[in-house]
């Protein structure tokens, strides 16, 4: 009887390593001095530094560093000193604006409205908890803050939503622009929302304004993503069949593609809209109103009971919007598959 070596028992899995190179898993034959290597480095570079250098690390230039950004901002602000008034005038008349005519409108017609676009986009059950929760928080006292804050997440998703969706829609047609943005995009998610209030108090000192600011630059990148990524995953067969009817790329772009990712975009913007109520709370401590303000007095004052109305104001809020942004994408992605 030939021993063939398919009959043979497999024994590899007894071997980790061994079944890991065979494999061709993460660690191969070739790399594999790179651990060892790693904490040889690593142990050496310790004693060196114990024994010959001292505690603290040899170098600190970030004070002179600091000292030029100060004076870098400092330069900014004196030359393009107008430029900042002009874009806080028009940020502060929107703001502005809008409040007065929420105000305007009256807390009972305010409610009824909302209350009758969650019936007609959601369901019953959610416009009971619209105008229920609403009510509630005008019981509370904190009617005005509420507008202030609705306010605020308006601008904030209205001009995040005209920065964002035309620069996703630029960077699915750019591999090069997508590849800039991803990056910046990771450090614009990523870094705490506190460093964004450092540059709007540099340029816009206190107020609503960097607030605006700060929660924009919080906000914008779910909507730059989700646009992007709703276009370039369009089905092919899709686009194949658009081309084959002759169109051009700019047909193709706002005929077909976006059209098509409408729905994603709208997931960006429910994304963006949520994201901008994170940042109510943060917001009021460069000088924003609403009920972010709310909650920091009320800590302030050590009145946790307060706070905790506030903070509740905010979750209903964030719920009602939520969920009428979630239902404008559902419609959107029925509209598409009825199609």
């Amino acid at each position: 009887m030939v021993d063939h070596p398919a009959a043979r028992p497999d024994l590899s899995h007894r071997f980790f390593l061994q079944d890991m190179f065979s494999r061709g898993g993460p660690v191969s034959r070739d790399s594999a001095w790179a651990v060892p290597l790693i904490l040889v480095v690593t142990g050496g570079m310790y004693l060196i530094a114990y024994f010959l250098i001292a505690d603290e690390f040899p170098f600190n230039v970030g004070r002179d560093v600091g000292y030029r950004l100060d004076v870098w901002l400092d330069w900014l602000k004196d030359n393009l000193g107008p430029l900042f008034q002009a874009i806080k005038g028009v940020i502060v008349w929107f703001l502005i604006s809008l409040e007065d005519m929420m105000l305007w409108f009256t807390w009972p017609a305010s409610i009824a409205s909302i209350a009758l676009v969650s019936w007609l986009l959601v369901s019953f059950r959610m416009a009971l908890f619209s105008a229920s929760s609403l009510l509630l928080l005008a019981t509370f006292g904190l009617w005005e803050s509420t507008v202030e804050t609705m306010a605020l997440i308006i601008v904030t998703v209205t001009l995040s939503i005209l920065i964002a969706v035309p620069l996703g829609v630029w960077a699915s047609q750019s591999d090069r622009l997508d590849a800039v943005l991803r990056p910046i995009l990771d450090a614009m998610q990523t870094m705490p929302s506190f460093v964004y209030l450092v540059p709007a108090i540099a340029f816009f000192s206190l107020g609503n304004t960097p607030a605006v600011l700060a929660t924009l630059i919080y906000a914008v990148p779910p909507a730059v993503r989700l646009t992007n990524l709703g276009i370039r995953q369009l089905p092919e067969e899709t686009l194949e069949a658009a081309e084959s009817f002759g169109m051009s790329r700019s047909q193709m772009l706002l005929k077909v593609k976006i059209p098509l990712a409408i729905p994603t975009i709208m997931a960006g913007v429910n994304q963006t809209t949520l994201m901008a109520l994170s940042m109510v709370v943060i917001a009021s401590l460069v000088g924003a109103g609403g009920l972010g303000l709310d909650v920091n007095r009320a800590l302030g004052r050590i009145e946790p009971g307060n706070g905790f109305l506030a903070g509740l104001g905010i979750v209903f809020v964030a719920i009602i919007i939520d969920r009428i942004t979630q239902a404008l994408t559902r419609k959107q992605q029925d509209a598409l598959g009825s199609e």
